[in-house]
């Protein structure tokens, strides 16, 4: 790629030979092309890298060594991203359309900070299973999250100057701080929702698989960002919430 590309799209992996053709292909079909693809690799031991070559487009670059986790590794790709803009998408999860990343683009036009939309969740067959329970804010603000992680981390695509590294003091929620960071460095009429499902989640990530650490995590970091009154406030209106959600279905 000889220009600058507009936007970094960035996954991670690690020993995911299975579940990365989908995110490849839903990559590899986009109707929008200045973007640039970068695979930050855990040092796999499958054939991750062999799928990932095999499927590339003609912008990838791929990084494969040894790292401190999932949060380490994302930082490795901001570090290497030349785009604008960064959005992660990770192994399993798939862009929902051919024309996800041109509407990104389009938005960004208008020099946009953070860009977002809405998730749908899938299972290991590609089936969606439901839309994600949170949707995502009609206006984004520094307080929209203290009511939980209501944008999709993979749905949220943000002008990489405004961006932060990680904070890998989490090892769960890490996402979560980020995406507050990236939040309270801009103002809502920089923000633009797409209003539209743009990105297909796979229902088999690191965080579904250590949901009470997760939460604990996410709960200290919005009492550092949000106060420990207002956090507390806001988890008693998170339990009613599920409840009603169990009792609706």
């Amino acid at each position: 790629m000889t220009q600058k590309p507009l936007i970094s799209v960035i996954t991670i992996t690690f020993n995911a030979s299975a579940q990365l053709p989908p995110t490849m292909k839903s990559v590899s079909r986009q109707s929008f092309t200045n973007f640039e693809h970068i695979i930050i690799d855990g040092a796999s031991t499958d054939s991750t890298i062999d799928v990932a070559r095999k499927m590339a487009t003609e912008n990838l670059r791929i990084l494969s060594e040894r790292d401190n986790g999932l949060y380490d590794a994302m930082n490795k790709g901001l570090g290497m991203a030349k785009g604008k803009y960064v959005i992660f998408l990770n192994a399993g999860d798939a862009f929902h359309s051919p024309d996800t990343l041109a509407t990104y683009a389009k938005a960004a036009e208008k020099d946009t900070d953070i860009i977002y939309a809405d998730t749908v969740i899938v299972d290991s067959e590609r089936k969606m299973i439901a839309p994600r329970h949170l949707s995502a804010p009609r206006l984004l603000t520094f307080k929209s999250f203290a009511k939980g992680m209501l944008v999709c981390h993979q749905a949220f695509m943000v002008k990489k100057d405004i961006a932060p590294k990680y904070d890998l003091a989490y090892r769960f929620s890490a996402d979560y701080d980020w995406t507050v960071k990236c939040i309270s460095r801009t103002t809502p009429e920089k923000c633009v929702n797409l209003n539209t499902v743009a990105i297909d989640y796979l229902n088999d990530g690191l965080t579904d698989r250590n949901k009470i650490k997760s939460l604990r995590e996410r709960f200290n970091i919005m009492c550092r960002h949000y106060g420990v009154v207002a956090t507390v406030g806001n988890h008693l209106s998170f339990v009613i919430r599920a409840l009603n959600r169990k009792l609706s279905k």
